[in-house]
């Protein structure tokens, strides 16, 4: 078993800065520091055995930089909780664009959106070669929502180099049946899809729920507005690219009704991009019920936070999974972790019993 973990990242955003400042940021607390992580060990593996090796990004003010310094290159907004990240020898290579810049991202100033690289893309085979030659054990992607092809392009990837897929963006891969059997038939682990914070909106409000459902009390409606400052919020401002969006959030609650609840009475999604909150993410959720004798009652609930680093927390958790997997020879969706990290994974749980499974898949207790 290797002591690290070969990452390489397919964009370099706020979510993929976030990530390497929490590696080093962890590293110089040492493991009897781990607080802020919800797995400290994952089979013997910490938050700072992860190992960047390899990076793709299409902006031109991060692209041929070395990622130590690309992390914090506009449009990044993301706060800076470690700046003394030394030069790791990874220049962030030139990806493909296909579907991911929305076609308004043009109309902002280049400050709050994308700058392409005239760089010459790495076609699939660029890729497939990176990955082998870097011996990359695990590739996250996050590439921005409604970028479907480019999320296809990279588990394309992973694929053919053999390399454990991570995807953090909402475009139904692993959780899609058919792309399940590619990475199960290739012996390759695979997590996702759409990563769920480790204390974001969306498990806010499934806890919530939950609580409703504990208590014997029906739903009735419910809201889940989010804005923020962040590229990603500008990049939804275009309402196509947030079908998988809307759906693998949606999803994410009433999975865990067992009686339906209609389209208009469940109303959860990304509601605007607001530039002076940067990084920050502003949430506000409500809940309507009945509770006995059918007299209403309503809960209401804002939440502020970080966005990118309460991604992180979750991805450090995923990335030390799927290397466990590859150490063990598992491949395919992994249920347990893709259950507790993920907005739309293969297979819902709710979260306490999910995390009882990563549990027991650490022990080696279960195989996924």
């Amino acid at each position: 078993m290797s002591q690290k973990i070969r990452l390489a990242i397919a964009g370099v955003g706020n979510c993929a800065s976030s990530l390497v400042q929490g590696i080093f940021y962890y590293k110089e607390k040492g493991i009897k520091d781990l607080e802020g992580i919800m797995f400290a060990d994952i089979g013997g593996y910490k938050p700072f055995d992860i190992e960047i090796v390899a990076a793709w990004d299409i902006d031109e003010r991060k692209v041929k930089k070395d990622i130590s310094e690309a992390i914090f290159s506009l449009p990044n907004c993301t706060t800076i909780f470690y700046r003394d990240i030394p030069n790791l020898g990874v220049k962030v290579r030139k990806g493909k664009v296909l579907d991911g810049v929305a076609n308004h991202m043009h109309n902002f100033p280049s400050d709050k959106t994308f700058v392409i690289s005239s760089e010459k893309e790495d076609e699939l085979e660029d890729v497939v070669s990176v990955l082998k030659e870097v011996q990359a054990d695990v590739l996250i992607n996050y590439v921005p929502v409604g970028s479907e092809n480019a999320a296809r392009f990279y588990a394309t990837a992973c694929l053919k180099a053999g390399a454990a897929f991570i995807n953090a963006m909402p475009a139904f891969i692993v959780s899609d049946l058919d792309w399940g059997k590619k990475f199960e038939k290739e012996g390759i682990p695979a997590v996702g899809d759409d990563i769920k914070s480790q204390l974001g909106a969306t498990i806010l409000h499934r806890a919530l729920v939950q609580l409703f459902v504990d208590r014997g009390i029906p739903i009735k409606r419910s809201y889940q507005l989010n804005f923020g400052g962040n590229t990603d919020f500008l990049n939804m401002l275009e309402r196509e690219r947030l079908k998988t969006k809307k759906k693998s959030k949606t999803e994410a609650v009433t999975s865990l009704l067992s009686y339906d609840i209609s389209w208009e009475n469940m109303h959860i999604g990304p509601s605007d991009w607001v530039p002076w909150l940067k990084d920050r993410k502003i949430a506000y959720i409500r809940i309507e019920g009945e509770h006995f004798g059918g007299v209403p009652m309503s809960v209401e609930v804002k939440l502020e936070v970080e966005d990118s680093p309460n991604s992180a927390g979750s991805a450090v958790d995923a990335i030390r999974c799927a290397k466990l997997a590859k150490d063990r020879g598992i491949g395919g969706p992994l249920i347990s972790i893709s259950a507790y990290t993920m907005k739309h994974p293969p297979k819902q749980y709710p979260d306490h019993i999910a995390k009882q499974m990563v549990l027991e898949f650490i022990k080696g207790e279960r195989e996924r």
